[in-house]
């Protein structure tokens, strides 16, 4: 009796898994442009069609009805095109990413601006000929489609496009809703079909998708546009996961969501770069010319030129590069001025580079610093001849003259070393914003080295900018007034709004009394004053982005996002 009242209860807890252990897959990109190559990056040359195919192709043996999602802007062309020639380059170009993308097997894809670039009668003709869905749920077209509905693992998921306004702004006579009307119907259209899963595809902008989030339930994921703050593949609002894709399809992002029923019961995404390691896939290999423009023809030391641009016979020509030097001074002692990156950057720029390096204080490297009156390390100086490239008229303006070099300005090079600035042993200097994703931990693993807090807003005639907008102003504001009159209450105070920054309720991280005070101040000319002097030395170390540490009041270095207090540590030991 015991042994079957056992086994009753392993059945039932295998058939409970059975019944609520499903999981979905979403593979998803946007905002590729239609970059077909690997990108000219100074460090890993990520990305590429035919990289993706291949990783798509591996993924699916073991997940075979995983859905294929694109967030919009796959056309070329456009200001956000880094890789634009011409109208008849980028067309084609264009055209053969989405053919790739058909045979990617893409499900679905969203319509955004730039999908209008070569006209709306072209995006309607480019939706019926590819055999994926083109989606806009407020753009009135017969050719678009507003959702589609796709069964995966017994869940029928239903997936809507949503259009930015700057659609209606290019192209004359386009029926645009307003997304929040259009989302609405087009959800509740889904349901009464049967949908357990709604995915929205989106290219509205994190702002407008926030209000959207808040507006309209029944979102479960929302895949927004590429986001430039250091965010993550993935975040949540409320009971909607939101996920971010990679800039030009250097990265595939991948999402595997756990239900129970219909209900998400957790959500894991990575970004999986398409480096190097991953093979081209022959199909999609097939369909790419070899070029279509110069910098896609790459040999080290050698200068590249596109022939025939316009044709799947196009080639590559090499010639031998001009030789040029190039003179890197930087410290022999930093922490963070390896010069590797940038000077892999300018041999992708100037093949014919040949570097050499001074170390600073050595004598030979103070003596050209005093000679040139050079202020910041690392400091790289092209002799003239470098005049004599092809492509020196392109990058002229990044260059300043320095004695008999040409000096790479430092807003291009970027700075690791002050040469002017006092040392200051023990000082660590934090500018930070407290609406970064990684926040919270920054400032946890930083706790305990004391650093001088500096928030990242800008100021100009007293009117003050920040990258958030007015909440983050407030918050700023705010923020000084506490290190003002509560300074043993200031990192407190920090940390609790960074863990829940979206809330309004700031008061709860403060007592009544002290909440009074602060909310008083922050409303004055003080807080102003006190931002001001806050923010004044982000002018002069030239920092706009975060978190990024001041050591010693020399060195700069930033991170992509926290690093822990153990490895923050071993960096400033250096």
């Amino acid at each position: 009796m015991i042994l079957k009242r056992i086994s009753f209860s392993l059945f039932a807890l295998l058939f409970t898994s059975t019944c609520y252990a499903k999981e979905i897959t979403i593979l998803f990109t946007g905002d590729t442009h239609a970059m077909l190559y690997p990108c000219s990056c100074p460090v890993e040359s990520d990305g590429g069609v035919a990289r993706r195919a291949t990783l798509i192709k591996e993924m699916r043996k073991t997940s075979p009805n995983l859905l294929l999602l694109d967030s919009g802007s796959f056309f070329a062309s456009g200001q956000l095109d880094e890789y634009t020639q011409n109208t008849a380059l980028d067309t084609q170009r264009t055209q053969i990413n989405l053919k790739a993308m058909g045979l990617m097997r893409y499900d679905a894809a969203c319509v955004g601006d730039d999908e209008f670039n070569f006209g709306k009668e072209f995006l309607e003709e480019a939706s019926l000929n590819s055999n994926f869905v083109f989606l806009s749920c407020n753009i009135r077209s017969g050719k678009l489609r507003p959702y589609v509905i796709k069964e995966v693992e017994g869940v029928k998921v239903g997936i809507i496009g949503l259009t930015n306004q700057r659609a209606a702004n290019k192209t004359t006579g386009l029926g645009f809703i307003e997304p929040p009307t259009a989302l609405k119907t087009a959800i509740e259209e889904l349901k009464k079909e049967g949908a357990g899963l709604i995915v929205v595809l989106s290219r509205l902008g994190e702002e407008q998708d926030a209000q959207l989030i808040s507006q309209i339930p029944g979102i479960d994921v929302l895949i927004s546009v590429y986001a430039k703050q250091n965010a993550g593949p993935m975040e949540k609002s409320g009971s909607t996961f939101i996920l971010r894709p990679s800039w030009q399809g250097r990265y595939l992002g991948k999402a595997i969501l756990k239900l129970k029923g219909d209900k998400i019961i957790d959500l894991q995404a990575e970004k999986i770069p398409l480096s190097a390691k991953i093979s081209d896939d022959a199909k999609i290999s097939s369909i790419l010319p070899r070029c279509f423009r110069d910098s896609d023809c790459k040999k080290e030391g050698a200068v590249g030129t596109c022939l025939e641009p316009d044709s799947i016979k196009a080639q590559c020509q090499f010639s031998q590069a001009k030789r040029v030097s190039v003179l890197v001074i930087e410290p022999k002692n930093c922490i963070a001025c390896g010069s590797k990156n940038f000077t892999n950057q300018l041999k992708n720029i100037f093949p014919g580079s040949v570097i050499s390096y001074l170390y600073y204080p050595d004598d030979a490297a103070k003596k050209i610093i005093e000679e040139l009156g050079l202020k910041n390390l690392p400091s790289y100086l092209f002799v003239k001849e470098v005049e004599q490239d092809k492509k020196f008229p392109d990058f002229k303006e990044r260059f300043e003259i320095k004695g008999n070099y040409y000096l790479v300005k430092p807003q291009y090079s970027g700075i690791s070393f002050f040469l002017e600035r006092k040392k200051t042993e023990g000082s660590l200097d934090l500018f930070i914003s407290l609406f970064i994703k990684d926040a919270p931990s920054v400032l946890d693993s930083a706790k305990n080295f004391h650093p001088r807090v500096h928030f990242l807003a800008t100021e100009n005639n007293g009117n003050f900018d920040t990258y958030n907008g007015k909440p983050e102003l407030e918050e700023d504001l705010r923020a000084v007034c506490v290190e003002k009159y509560y300074p043993d209450k200031f990192w407190n105070y920090i940390s609790c709004r960074a863990k829940n920054i979206t809330s309004t309720w700031w008061e709860d991280c403060l007592s009544q009394a002290e909440s009074a005070k602060i909310k008083t101040c922050a409303k004055s000319q003080q807080a102003k004053d006190l931002l001001k002097e806050n923010i004044r030395m982000n002018k002069e170390v030239q920092v706009m982005l975060g978190p990024t540490y001041l050591v010693n009041n020399q060195e700069i270095f930033g991170t992509q996002g926290s690093v822990s207090e153990k490895d923050l540590r071993k960096i400033l030991k250096k």
